[in-house]
């Protein structure tokens, strides 16, 4: 969301200045005319010169730092003179640069989640909305410790994935480079010796097929490698667009094995964030809004927003949610329960509970999958050059004999 710098009077006559973030100008100074401020001026700040705001700082550090700002305000601290402590203690040079940066906007009178706007590779949106929801509703510190636990467990998933997957990884780079080898610098060998057979055409299929790939790789091997590079980085590129990154949610919940995984950690956390909002009083459009975001997936966050129009035309939550295929029909029905028995932020905390614990098992499961399904491969495309390069062999042996 744009970010506009303003100067403006208060009702005293009082000159203020500061920033605030809004889609456009009008609705910049419908929230100026919210807070009882008189625009003098308002126009949309330009994006910073330096790489700043482009910065990104890790998960684990950041759940740290929401956790002692929580502490701090808890502690009884003011927020100005808490985010000055958090940037002098911080061990991280660009994330002292960006509180530096939040620490003037703050005192220059932007709220703390506008300021936070303004650095969305720092802070993501979950955060920066879950805080604007905090300072409205009274609860800043609150949210402040669930951003904190959320990021800290996303980290955590993150690091034993990662750990986990270590193993089949290292097993298919190297069996690439081992392949790899056999085809560009073994194979080529046997040419010359299967030569009459190909001339006869007695040569197997099999076998023409591995040194016809082993002349193209050796011929232009650098030429495949670098359109494989500009594939790459056009298929980056595409990504980083709002229609790439739909594409790729789509995918993600489409895929054979992570599809199940990735669509059960999208609903605990929109489930879990949903509400944590509802307990602390948060009005359920507003929570709807915020925990759409906190699901990380464009599919689920449009039927969220369908959801939410349906709501403010007075039906109930879960009736939209179950014509979306991807929310499990236990969640759905669990949600239909809650709302008749109003109890509906303590069963979504429940769901997501139950959801993350399932979830995990599940990505264990397909982890540990993963380690004899790469031997599988690599066991076949070995047996495949194997195959086609004795075929021939044992062809010839059998005509001398």
């Amino acid at each position: 969301m744009p970010e506009f710098e303003y100067v403006a009077r208060d009702p005293s006559g009082q000159r203020v200045s500061g920033s605030v973030a809004a889609n456009t100008e009008r609705e910049a100074l419908s929230i100026l005319s919210g807070k009882a401020l008189f625009p003098v001026s308002v126009t949309e700040e330009k994006a910073k010169s330096s790489n700043l705001s482009r910065k990104r700082v890790g998960g684990q550090l950041m759940a740290t730092t929401y956790s002692q700002l929580a502490s701090l305000l808890r502690s009884g601290v003011p927020l100005l003179r808490a985010i000055h402590v958090l940037r002098h203690q911080t061990s991280s040079a660009r994330l002292r640069e960006v509180l530096d940066d939040v620490h003037r906007r703050v005192e220059d009178g932007s709220t703390l989640g506008e300021a936070m706007n303004r650095y969305p590779r720092v802070f993501n949106e979950m955060a920066v909305n879950m805080v604007r929801a905090g300072g409205e509703g009274g609860f800043l510190e609150d949210a402040l410790e669930r951003v904190s636990q959320f990021t800290e467990e996303q980290e955590d998933l993150k690091s034993r994935t990662a750990g986990a997957l270590a193993y089949p990884v290292f097993l298919a780079i190297v069996g690439t480079l081992v392949v790899g080898g056999l085809v560009i610098f073994f194979v080529p060998q046997f040419g010359a010796m299967f030569d009459n057979l190909r001339q006869r055409g007695e040569l197997p299929v099999m076998t023409d097929w591995l040194l016809s790939l082993s002349a193209v790789l050796r011929r232009y091997g650098i030429v495949v490698i670098a359109a494989l590079a500009v594939a790459f980085v056009f298929i980056k590129q595409q990504l980083e667009t709002e229609k790439g990154k739909r594409w790729r949610d789509y995918i993600k919940l489409r895929l054979p094995m992570l599809g199940p995984v990735f669509t059960s950690l999208a609903v605990a956390r929109f489930c879990r964030v949903l509400g944590t909002l509802l307990n602390n009083g948060v009005p359920i459009l507003r929570s709807l809004q915020i925990s759409r975001l906190a699901a990380g997936n464009r599919i689920l966050s449009e039927a969220i927003a369908n959801a939410s129009e349906n709501i403010s035309s007075g039906q109930s939550l879960a009736a939209p949610l179950a014509r979306c295929e991807h929310f499990p029909l236990i969640v759905v029905e669990m949600i239909a329960v809650a709302e008749e028995s109003n109890t509906l932020d303590k069963v979504l905390v429940e769901i997501a509970d139950g959801l993350e614990r399932r979830t995990v098992r599940r990505l264990d499961l397909v982890v540990r999958l993963l380690e004899p399904m790469m031997l599988l491969i690599l066991a076949i495309v070995v047996l495949f050059v194997v195959i086609a390069l004795l075929m021939p062999v044992i062809k010839m042996s059998s005509a001398l004999g």
